[in-house]
């Protein structure tokens, strides 16, 4: 072997050792932080990681890309749950679900790169929020292991309806792993429906002498005539709904705060106040006519009965008006009496 030969080998080798040396060493920084995320994941009871600034610098930024594993990211804002319309609450929960029911239906398989579900709170990581560019909430985002945090795929506002099963589609679409299925808590316990059980076996004796003796709420006409009414008042008073469009009772008026708007003028839109004044008007109407027909026919003073059935008639007429006028003015159509012909 010739002397100018061995230099050159010897930089080889060491350049050889040397690679070898930096890719073991981050093979072994994978590894610690893998096994930092198992052990954060292991802590937590809902197997949700809090991330912070500097926990997103150590699994996120200061590594290397492909990373060993994935990052599902919930950001949260603790001083914002009391706004109902974000549900930042609800969705947070149903995150703590998905990441329970994914890591129990994945318990024996491995997969790889792993998945971590994480959380990230706004008033303790805001720099990590500017780091992702989030500014609306609720926001979910997915980071690959081959992706910085701006590079992250976030998932859409629109896909929150379904909860941790739209949750669910998001990462299986993206990562190809199987979530499976949802693991929702039964609505009551075990000991709870122990209780309920022994509770209805004791009190089954005592209701079954009830109902033979006919003294049970159900054999009470007042209780039927009641929900009767309840119903009437429900189905004309457009309770349904303002429950499926949430509307609220009443609004402030935009040109005086301190005002408040109870009618709506416009076929567009009704507020809850109207809708019950217009059920109350046709609900008087209707207890009248019931009255008329079952109570007042009962009674043998004639003058009663007459003086009763006059002012009857002039309260429902004057019902009648108002649900027709407040009709007119809200929708601008007018309704008009059509009498015979002979009459004009």
């Amino acid at each position: 072997m010739s002397p100018t030969l061995t230099p050159k080998l010897l930089l080889l080798f060491l350049t050889v050792i040397s690679l070898t040396l930096i890719y073991a060493s981050a093979g072994s920084d994978d590894s610690e932080r893998v096994s930092d995320l198992e052990d954060l994941q292991s802590r937590s009871k809902s197997g949700v990681i809090h991330l912070d600034d500097h926990s997103v610098s150590r699994f996120l930024t200061s590594t290397k890309t492909p990373r060993p594993y994935w990052l599902l990211i919930f950001f949260d804002a603790t001083q914002l749950h009391d706004k109902s319309e974000l549900q930042l609450k609800t969705l947070h929960s149903e995150f703590s679900l998905l990441a329970n029911s994914f890591i129990t239906n994945n318990n024996n398989n491995n997969p790889n790169p792993k998945l971590f579900f994480c959380d990230i709170e706004f008033k303790e990581s805001q720099s990590s929020f500017a780091l992702f560019g989030v500014n609306a909430l609720p926001h979910i985002r997915l980071v690959a292991p081959h992706q910085s945090p701006k590079e992250s795929d976030q998932m859409d506002q629109g896909d929150f309806s379904r909860l941790a099963e739209s949750m669910s589609d998001f990462v299986e679409s993206r990562t190809k792993l199987v979530v499976g299925p949802i693991h929702r808590p039964p609505f009551l316990s075990t000991k709870q429906l122990a209780v309920i059980v022994i509770i209805i076996l004791i009190w089954i004796p005592f209701a079954v002498k009830k109902i033979v003796a006919g003294q049970t709420l159900l054999h009470d006409p007042k209780l039927w005539l009641a929900g009767s009414v309840f119903i009437y008042f429900f189905s004309v008073s457009g309770a349904m709904h303002n429950i499926i469009r949430k509307m609220p009772m009443f609004l402030a008026d935009r040109n005086d705060p301190n005002k408040l708007v109870f009618f709506y003028q416009g076929s567009g839109m009704q507020l809850g106040a109207e809708g019950f004044a217009i059920g109350s008007l046709y609900t008087i109407v209707g207890l009248l006519l019931a009255f008329v027909t079952h109570v007042l026919v009962k009674v043998r003073n004639l003058n009663v009965q007459r003086l009763v059935m006059i002012v009857a008639l002039f309260v429902s007429f004057w019902a009648v008006k108002k649900v027709v006028f407040l009709d007119n003015w809200k929708t601008g159509y007018g309704i008009h009496g059509f009498w015979p012909s002979s009459w004009n």
